[in-house]
């Protein structure tokens, strides 16, 4: 324990230097604008309650994807983006969903539990296709092991492209979904 004390002590501090803070007018704008998601959020509010009533139940297939779109649904519920806070919510069974998130090329072996989801999920429904494999196959497209989207298993509403698509591309398919 000593050794690691003096050895620390003799070296200093290796670290990089803090970077000097640039002035706030100066300063790179933020990645994402709080308005646009609070804006989004508000219109997927209302078009929740107009629709369902309450709130919007939504449940996530997994199709054989690289996990990439996997990660933006779930940075819908961070604490940035929060779309519980507007009414949406992922559940665990398709019998309590009001609309299927679809990720990934359908892998031919998968084909049968993506038909079998949409059969157990009460009607009406609607089935939203995220990211470019769900789409059209994405980088997967002509393979022996896949389909060339979800499209050609079940029927889409909506499709959301992006690979992966941001955020807040998936909080406006979501929208488009219901305006239908």
């Amino acid at each position: 324990m000593w050794e690691i004390l003096v050895t620390s002590l003799k070296h200093g501090v290796v670290t990089a230097k803090p970077a000097a803070r640039l002035p706030a007018d100066l300063a790179p704008a933020p990645r994402h604008a709080d308005g646009e998601i609070e804006l989004l959020g508000q219109a997927l509010r209302a078009e929740i309650r107009r629709v369902f009533r309450s709130s919007m139940k939504l449940r996530h297939v997994d199709c054989g994807s690289c996990n990439g779109c996997e990660s933006e649904l779930q940075a819908l519920l961070n604490p940035f983006y929060d779309l519980q806070r507007f009414g949406i919510d992922f559940v665990a069974s398709p019998r309590h969903a009001d609309a299927l998130v679809v990720t990934g090329p359908p892998a031919l072996h998968l084909e049968e539990a993506l038909r079998l989801t949409d059969e157990a999920t009460p009607r009406p429904r609607l089935i939203v296709a995220v990211g470019d494999c769900a789409c059209s196959g994405g980088f997967c497209a002509g393979s022996f092991a896949t389909r060339r989207g979800v499209h050609e298993v079940v029927p889409v509403d909506v499709r959301i492209p992006g690979c992966p698509p941001r955020p807040e591309e998936i909080t406006r398919g979501l929208l488009k979904a219901l305006r239908g």
